[in-house]
Order: structure tokens, then sequence, then C-alpha cells
């Protein structure tokens, strides 16, 4: 039994950053082994946007490695969290979001889920389940358990007081009802963000207030998104959604700075470190190809990646357009003319998402007609069934006049 707990640390070791407490997670094993009975381990997400993407496939790729040793997973959706708003790492407070949008957003959550776990050996909760029914009394006797100075140590609260911006009560509940879902869960382990230590670490405390036996707390590495500087989220528009076209992510993965290639070949793949070091050693553009291949083949299949690099490398090494590019129809009623400012063309057939970013790239030489760069956002182009305009990087529509 010792050398099967032993086994089984090492492989829960892997890229965690802590494990709070490593005796108590050896017990634990123990106690599950000798009774064959598998442990609880929870994994939570508040459905705050439609896509997961790379960043929350760590500690995903986590619970798969628990799911490969016997154990049952818990993947809580946070449809009543959500509602609240997670205040980690956040310098304002979230806007609360409705039913709707949360109901839109969990969505396709458990097919997104299902390209790393599997689905038929993961139970799906959802808090709303118990925390709607909380009532007063249940929510001050949860209160009690921590103190107001408690709370004011989390960095992202303590900074926001300093700089007086506001922090309202009903971010003060968010650790408090996410310890609540560990203990209603009776969860043998939480697997989080290293940010999100103070949620996981309340669990612990609650459940022990609670009568109940602690929750072993493992904390994993932030992923950095495509920037190279802050953490991937869609708030900070450096993320890569898996819920997406293998084309795409193949180029937002070539897209990342070269100083964070070993963290995502880490993170996000089973590439040994000896082999991936040498080959950024040896060449990082063709080292990055070869990341590039292998997420994308874990989220799609390697003829899909294989395609994806061809056709990048038909689009940026040989500097050939794609072989197919969406239509876009432009009716020139519409704008008045069939001579159209670019700027006006652009964002009013959807090819950016606002004036502000098509100006932005504009002046970042980042919008080309047939060929030729944009410079002056009030250029008139004649609209011509069959003209190529480029945005960005990856990015090609084809016009059509209507």
């Amino acid at each position: 039994m010792e050398r099967e707990i032993e086994r089984q640390i090492e492989i829960i070791k892997k890229n965690t950053v802590e494990i709070i407490e490593e005796n108590e997670l050896r017990e634990k094993l123990r106690k599950a082994l000798s009774k064959n009975e598998p442990l609880k381990v929870k994994y939570g997400i508040d459905p705050t946007a439609p896509e997961i993407h790379l960043g929350h496939t760590v500690p995903i790729k986590k619970l798969h490695d628990f799911q490969m040793l016997g154990h049952k997973i818990i993947f809580l959706i946070g449809d009543f969290t959500a509602r609240i708003g997670d205040p980690t790492g956040r310098k304002e407070t979230r806007p609360i979001l409705s039913p709707e949008e949360i109901k839109e957003n969990l969505s396709n959550y458990k097919e997104q889920v299902s390209k790393i776990l599997d689905i038929e050996k993961t139970e799906f909760v959802y808090n709303s389940e118990w925390l709607s029914k909380l009532n007063l009394e249940e929510l001050i006797k949860l209160a009690s358990i921590f103190t107001v100075a408690q709370i004011l140590e989390r960095e992202d609260f303590s900074e926001r007081y300093r700089e007086k911006k506001p922090i309202f009560l009903h971010e003060f509940l968010y650790p408090l009802l996410q310890g609540y879902d560990s203990y209603v869960l009776s969860a043998d382990i939480e697997i989080g963000a290293t940010e999100q230590k103070f949620n996981l670490l309340a669990g612990r405390t609650i459940q022990s207030s609670l009568g109940q036996e602690k929750q072993v707390v493992i904390t994993m590495p932030i992923l950095i998104g495509t920037d190279g500087k802050l953490k991937m989220s869609k708030t900070y528009k450096n993320h890569i959604p898996i819920n997406t076209t293998p084309f795409d992510m193949f180029g937002k993965i070539m897209s990342i700075p070269d100083t964070i290639m070993e963290d995502y070949f880490s993170l996000l793949t089973d590439i040994k470190p000896l082999i991936y070091k040498n080959l950024i050693k040896e060449n990082p553009r063709d080292a990055k190809a070869f990341l590039a291949k292998e997420i994308v083949k874990r989220f799609f299949s390697q003829k899909e990646a294989e395609n994806a690099e061809k056709e990048f490398d038909r689009i940026f090494k040989e500097k050939e357009i794609p072989a197919e590019i969406p239509e876009v129809e432009v009716n020139c009623d519409i704008f008045g003319s069939d001579e159209i400012e670019v700027l006006e063309l652009i964002s009013k057939t959807g090819m950016v998402s606002s004036k502000s970013e098509g100006r932005r790239l504009i002046s970042q030489k980042g919008v080309k007609i047939d060929g030729e760069t944009v410079i002056d956002p009030y250029k008139k182009i004649k609209v011509k069934d069959g003209t190529i305009v480029k945005i960005g990087k990856r990015k090609f529509f084809k016009l059509k006049k209507s």
C-alpha cells in the first residue's frame, strides 16, 4: 500500500505549487485505499464567461490525473456564486450577472470540459441547489466563523481598502460560500489556482468549524496569457479559448513570447522537460510550432493539428492568403455609395468589434486591402466582389456586394 501511496503522491505533486497539508493527503490516500473508496476531488468554476480557456485547463488537467488514479471528480459550476462575482485579484467590484447571462455562459461548459475529462465519470453539480436555500440564520452562523480582519488580510481587499476603493459586503460573502460548497460536498481535496488560496483555505476553516474533516488544498500555477505579462483572462484579451478553430488556437500559441514557452510545455503538455528544453535551445521557432501542434492535437486531433500548421506556414512563411476565407456581405445602399471609408467598412460589417479597435489596428498598420496597408482610416475604397481585407495577423475577409 505504501508504494501505491507514494506513486499517487508523485503524480499528484507534478506541476503543483503547494499542497496543504501533504501529510493529510497521505493519510486520506491511505484510508481511501484501505476502504477501496475514492477520494472526492472538488474543482469549482464560475460561469462568468462563455469560454473555458487554456488557463482553466491547468487545474482541470490535474483533475484528469486524479481521475486516472481512480478518484471521484466533482466539477462544481458556481451558478449561484457567479451572481456575486469572485473578488479574487480584482481591483474593483465585478458586475453582478443576471440568471440569463449565467445560463447562456454555462450552456456549453460540459462539452468543453469533455475535451479533458471523462464526462461519464465526472459529477457536475450546481451550487445554486444549496446556496439559494440558505436562510439568514445559517448565513449569520457562517459569517461568525471569520473576522473582518481576516477577510481584509486578502491582498485584493487590502489594496482596495488602502486606495479607498469601495468593497461591498456581498464580496465578503464569496469565500464563505465557496467554503460552504466544500462542506456540503464533503470534499476531501479542492484544487484551484494560486490566487484562489484564500478561498480554498476558507473551505478547510468552515469544514473544521462545522465538525467535518478538513479538505486538502492543492494550488496550481497561473498560466500567463499571450501578452507574456498578465494571467490568461478574457478580461485582458490575452486568452486562448479551447472552443475555437484549430487554426486560431495554433496561431495564438505561435504568438506567445519565447520566455513563457517552457511554462506552456510544462503545464499544457506531457512532453518531458529534457526534450522541450533542448528544442527551445536549438530553435525557438520550431519549438513553438511543435508546442502549438501538441496543444491543438490534445483538443482536436493529430490531423487537425497538422492542417493548422500547414495553413499557418502557408500564410506566414509563404505570405499566401488562406484557402478558405469567410465572405462579408456589403450592402452599399446602407452606406449610400459603393465607395466607403475603410473605418466605416470594417466596423459596420463586424470585421472589428468597434471603431476604436479599427482605428487602433489601422494606426498599427494592421489592416490591409488586397495586400496594401491602410494608413488613413478615412480613405475610401470602391467595394468589389472578391476584395480581400486582412485584419491583424490572422483574420481575412472576402467582400461581396449585396
